[in-house]
Order: structure tokens, then sequence, then C-alpha cells
């Protein structure tokens, strides 16, 4: 039963980039979830033994960053640290993008960044469940479809792989 989670998994590895004042952390995660298309919300769990969990809980915001396979070793070495020891920007080499609409950074490395407000923190208490609001996406042009870490457990990824397109089968509202 502990074991579920390697099957099912939500989506793909994110860095949740934070800020509150001056202090910026980043954080690795794999619990998130689209919940509504408009407005466009994500939730999100985050430990509350997790440096991040005060950034986020005071700030009300953070940065969701799509990093692609070419940061795996990054993404793995920012989830076995702590922001409370370590400037993760500065120790892992990432470069901090000033953000639209929130004050948290944007990761420049990352193929996307998705900046979030707090549109709902009535599970935090009970779950450390989030739910955010993207009020700003960035999203390179190319690749088209990056090659994207999705973790199965016990140190194992898998990799974004084949695409299927059945586009072709979907009403036009559907899409």
């Amino acid at each position: 039963m502990s074991q579920i989670r390697r099957y099912l998994e939500p989506g793909p590895i994110v860095l949740v980039s934070s800020a509150d004042g001056e202090r910026q952390n980043i954080m690795t995660m794999g619990w998130h979830t689209v919940m509504e298309f408009t407005p466009s919300l994500v939730g999100c769990v985050i430990a509350a033994a997790n440096h991040s969990f005060g950034l986020i809980r005071r700030s009300r915001e953070c940065v969701i960053n799509l990093p692609s396979t070419a940061l795996t070793d990054m993404v793995v070495g920012i989830g076995n640290t702590t922001g409370a020891e370590i400037d993760k920007f500065a120790h892992f080499g990432l470069t901090a993008q000033t953000a639209e609409h929130v004050k948290a950074p944007l990761i420049e490395q990352c193929h996307a960044n998705f900046e979030c407000r707090l549109a709902d923190d009535a599970l935090v208490d009970t779950y450390n469940f989030f739910i955010f609001e993207v009020v700003k996406a960035h999203v390179a042009t190319s690749p088209k479809r990056p090659e994207t870490l999705h973790y199965m457990g016990d140190g194992v990824f898998m990799v974004s792989g084949k695409i299927i397109s059945r586009r072709a089968k979907f009403r036009p509202g559907m899409l």
C-alpha cells in the first residue's frame, strides 16, 4: 500500500521557488495536480517540515518551474538539501529572474515558469495542501515538448516518452 505512489504520481517533477522578504528558496516537488482550467488552479502538497512551507505560507505565492531532464542531478540535489542551511540558487548555479506578478523568482534554466498566488489555504493545516492560481505563465518556444522527469519512488525517475496524438478525435471544445 505504501508504494502506490510509484504508479499514481500526478505529473512531472517541478522546482518550486519562493521568497519572503530577502529570503529565497527552491524545493523539488512531485505532488501537484491541475484542479481547474479557468481560472487556472493547481493543487500542491508541501510538507510542513520543508523550509519552503513557511516562506510560501507567509508570502502566499510561489513560482512553479518545469525543469527538463538536463537538470536531473540538480533536481535531486535541491531535493536533498535545505534552504535553511544553503542558498540553493548560488549552490546549484541557477539564475533567479524577476517575476512579473509575484515576488518569488523564476528559474531561468527551466523550460516553463508559472507565477502563482495562493487561492485557497483551507486544507493547509490538515493536509499541507495548497491551492494556487496561476497568474502568469512563461513557456520556452523550443523544444515544444521537452523531456520531463516523473518520480517513481526509490530514487528512480521515468522520462516523458513517446507522444500519441488523438487530436482529430476530440470535439473542439474539449481540447
